[in-house]
């Protein structure tokens, strides 16, 4: 295949003017991918080339066939974006972007990776279509090729074209590409189930087509006699889709009857009906096997009506009746509809851009969504799985994912009605908010002005990230207060946890310069995603102590050498060899030396307790049986393990962090805070909460003189009724 071939397809409706911009196109391409091959041994540049080739069959404009030329330069070359730009203008500049893989950022694993560039790609996609139709001919062409792929690159990418690319080509109705990467999929998935379907079709197709062949002689008679012009073939089924029936509904190979049906395509609506009812008239139809997707068309603009008949010899035979155009549809979806008019860009009215209203909530998704794999998560529910068709009362069509909930129809009816839903009714009857809709309930929505708007509860009953992003949004609106409050109050919580003072860390330039990082617009908006869930508190403590954790790695890397020890002070009193910050602990060998307390096991005096000589902040004191010090000692740093002591004249106090559990009831938080008062103990912090089993969850952290103390604080709570244990909390 080669270029001339690429403009013989594309002059048959493209400009002699849009031919020479392609030539352009392929000649620049030709020379970035110059040297490169593929693992087939053909130059690199017959890929690009192909995958053009399968966007001009489907009739795109200049731009769209440009782009497949040039969709891999950016990625595999040493062109830049920059230079796209300036030679092709920032359309095709933008698709290009659209197309190219996440590769220079550093990714925790190669899933996260993954997700980023569904990311980055449903996003250009959600602004120009065209990237989608350009990546799914390019996936097309490299499922085309994948026999000369190692076996475990083959299974990964025949995996990921079922899973995400299929779904995707299916919803856009691009029907002809979908049969296709189904196909090739099963052979390196499963190639023994793909043989031996395609050899028992291959031994029945000689007797079922001679069957189908007389069918359509008496079809194609009756349609002359009555003036319909038509084109009727028999159409073979996909292999993939009877091992689907044979795998999902458990039927043998001989219980699948739709092998090969009929299709008729004809020249406008009137004459489908007509046609259905010649169908009709010559043989008789099976009950329950006609649906009507002209009237009503799928989700994905497919139109057609389909029968199943009982045939002359008694066998149930599919017909298939839709117009020229619906089979155009059919074939190529949205492609057949996203047509660029000279110098005019845009959409048809009433095709795709009206109809399909998720593209652009990919959007919404996606400023709502920080995180990849939860973007994933949320498209996967809404744009991959099944759909359910239901009705408002006035008879308006809805399709939404399958399990979706009478509330997920009201958000698709109007934010509003969502809003202000006090209960649902479905074909006449009233049914919980989360009842899972089927296919054909008319659905009725009872609202009320005076409603108090939506639940946190529905956060968990909706199905789709529509629905959801919806109610944030107004819980984010209404409760902005609150949610402040509850964000504060969190942050703080969080931040005693992990010993570290509010007041030093919760000033309003710390704070802004952490909402800046999570891409807000100030600190209020980030402490209201924190009281609303959006965000953890944990997440924004991390980006707050981000500075600190960095000085302390600069820090680690100064090491701590002798001399350095030698240079501190000498005292030989028993006062001198106490810590400078009074903390109780005594290093042997050396005085005034700068000791902490690890954060990982928290020793108490009365513990078992050793040091390690970090990197430049002095000796670390660790419990004996720490893992951490288990760690360093296997890694050979048993150089740096040095013996310390507890210092018995000192007076010092020890935050610990204990947990208590027991049975909730009224007042049990109260008599638990009474117990360790009644101790004469400090407590510095206190949270609780409860789950769905009444279990009752309480963290406190409290000051202790040693571990005689800590445990008479935790005999006293036992004594406490419903008290199931208490534990100290290591980190």
């Amino acid at each position: 295949m080669g270029l001339e071939q690429l403009l013989e397809i594309a002059s048959t409706y493209m400009k002699p003017a849009d031919l020479d911009r392609i030539r352009e196109a392929y000649e620049f391409a030709e020379q970035a991918h110059r040297g490169q091959t593929r693992m087939s041994g053909e130059p690199y540049i017959q890929h690009p080339l192909a995958v053009a080739e399968i966007v001009a069959k489907m009739q795109l404009d200049v731009v769209t066939v440009m782009t497949a030329l040039l969709h891999d330069v950016v990625e595999d070359t040493n062109v830049t974006l920059d230079d796209v730009r300036a030679k092709f203008g920032d359309t095709l500049a933008d698709l290009v972007d659209g197309l190219t893989k996440l590769k220079r950022i550093k990714f925790r694993s190669k899933e996260e990776q993954q997700n980023e560039n569904y990311r980055k790609m449903f996003v250009a996609m959600a602004n120009d279509i065209r990237v989608i139709i350009i990546k799914l001919a390019d996936r097309l062409h490299n499922m085309r090729t994948l026999k000369y792929q190692p076996e475990e690159n083959q299974r990964r990418i025949a995996h990921e074209t079922l899973e995400i690319y299929c779904p995707i080509a299916h919803r856009l109705g691009m029907s002809a590409i979908k049969w296709e990467m189904e196909d090739i999929a099963l052979r390196f998935l499963n190639p023994q189930a793909y043989y031996r379907i395609a050899n028992l079709m291959k031994k029945k197709r000689a007797e079922r087509e001679q069957y189908i062949a007389d069918l359509i002689a008496q079809i194609r008679e009756k349609l002359a006699e009555m003036n319909i012009n038509a084109d009727i073939s028999g159409r073979p089924k996909h292999i993939y889709s009877i091992y689907k029936k044979m795998t999902t509904k458990n039927k043998q190979f001989n219980e699948i009857y739709d092998l090969l049906a009929i299709r008729i395509l004809v020249e406008n609506v009137k004459d489908c009906y007509a046609t259905l009812g010649i169908i009709h008239t010559l043989w008789k139809p099976m009950p329950g096997r006609f649906k009507d997707y002209i009237a009503m068309p799928k989700a994905n603009m497919y139109q057609s009506l389909h029968t199943t008949i009982v045939g002359p010899s008694g066998e149930p035979t599919e017909v298939q009746i839709r117009t020229f155009e619906m089979h155009k549809t059919s074939e190529y979806g949205i492609a057949a509809h996203w047509a660029y008019k000279e110098g005019k860009e845009g959409v048809a009215p009433g095709s795709f851009g009206e109809k399909m209203n998720f593209i652009r909530e990919i959007l919404e998704l996606q400023q709502e969504t920080r995180d990849a794999s939860e973007f994933m998560e949320s498209l996967k529910m809404d744009f991959f799985t099944d759909l359910v068709f239901v009705f408002s009362p006035k008879g308006e069509v809805f399709e939404l994912p399958a399990g979706s909930v009478p509330l997920d129809f009201a958000y698709r009816v109007h934010t509003e009605v969502g809003n202000r839903t006090i209960g649902a009714k479905v074909n006449g009857r009233i049914v919980p908010l989360d009842y899972k809709l089927k296919t054909g309930d008319i659905v009725e929505i009872l609202t009320s002005k005076h409603s108090y708007g939506p639940s946190p509860d529905w956060l968990k009953i909706v199905q789709t990230s529509h629905a959801r992003n919806k109610i944030r949004q107004w819980f984010k609106k209404e409760k902005r207060e609150e949610n402040i409050a509850r964000g504060r109050e969190l942050l703080e919580r969080e931040l005693k946890r992990i010993s570290l003072d509010p007041a030093e860390w919760m000033t309003d330039e710390k704070l802004l310069e952490a909402a800046k990082k999570f891409s807000f617009q100030d600190a209020e908006d980030m402490l209201s995603a924190i009281g609303l869930g959006g965000i953890t508190a944990a997440q924004v403590c991390t980006r707050l102590t981000e500075k600190l954790r960095k000085e302390a790695e600069e820090a680690s890397k100064i090491q701590l050498t002798r001399e350095g020890v030698e240079m501190k002070p000498a005292g030989t009193s028993p006062e001198r060899r106490k810590s400078r910050h009074g903390n109780g602990v005594s290093v042997k060998g050396a005085d005034n030396l700068l000791t902490r307390f690890a954060r990982c096991c928290n020793p108490l005096p009365g513990d078992e307790i050793i040091g390690y000589i970090t990197r430049g902040r002095g000796v670390s004191v660790h419990r004996a049986d720490c893992p951490n010090i288990k760690a360093a000692m296997e890694e050979d740093e048993a150089s740096r393990i040095i013996e310390v002591t507890w210092d018995e004249a000192a007076d010092a106090s020890y935050t610990v962090d204990i947990e208590v559990l027991g049975h909730d009831r009224r007042g049990l938080l109260n008599e638990v805070l009474q117990a360790v008062a009644e101790s004469k103990t400090n407590i510095t912090a206190v949270s609780g909460r409860t789950d769905k089993h009444k279990m009752a969850i309480m963290h406190m952290t409290i000051n202790i003189r040693d571990k005689e103390h800590l445990q008479s604080v935790v005999d006293k709570i036992k004594r406490v009724r419903d008290i199931y244990s208490v534990q100290r909390v290591m980190q």
